[in-house]
């Protein structure tokens, strides 16, 4: 990998911090430090699918509260209805083409609010709020 020189200053306690935990770990100070930026750098959509990674990182500029509310979005009751139906339908072989193409709309459109939401949450993270676990969450 390639790297890039940067001069960083440091308050004293944190450089005091990074010395001693690069001596109790026997690793170099440069490579501690590289560590700990990496770790802290804001989530990055580059996994996601091309199409949607823009509008990720746009939410990187949103308030907390517009990335809470995507987070707790839900998909609307009819929409999970239809889709639940369809998928049915489906197992069965009795879709028609306007049926088969309805069911992947509505499949793109749950994998796309289930990615916007994880990357929601990520970036809450990142700013320190605290990610509530899975049974926490609304169903």
């Amino acid at each position: 990998m390639a790297t890039q020189k940067v001069t960083v200053e440091l308050p004293q306690a944190i450089f005091q911090q990074l010395a001693r935990i690069a001596s109790a770990t026997q690793q170099p100070l440069e490579i501690l430090a590289a560590q700990s930026i990496a770790s802290n750098l804001p989530p990055t959509p580059d996994n996601a699918p091309l199409e949607i990674q823009a509008e990720l990182l746009q939410m990187q500029t949103w308030d907390s509260q517009e990335l809470i509310a995507i987070a707790q979005s839900q998909i609307i009751l009819e929409q999970q209805q239809r889709h639940i139906e369809l998928l049915e339908k489906n197992q069965n072989s009795q879709l028609t083409h306007s049926e088969r193409q309805e069911l992947s709309e509505l499949r793109i459109a749950a994998e796309r609010l289930m990615l916007q939401k994880a990357y929601a949450w990520s970036v809450l993270r990142w700013r320190g709020h605290r990610v509530p676990a899975l049974n926490e969450l609304p169903e």
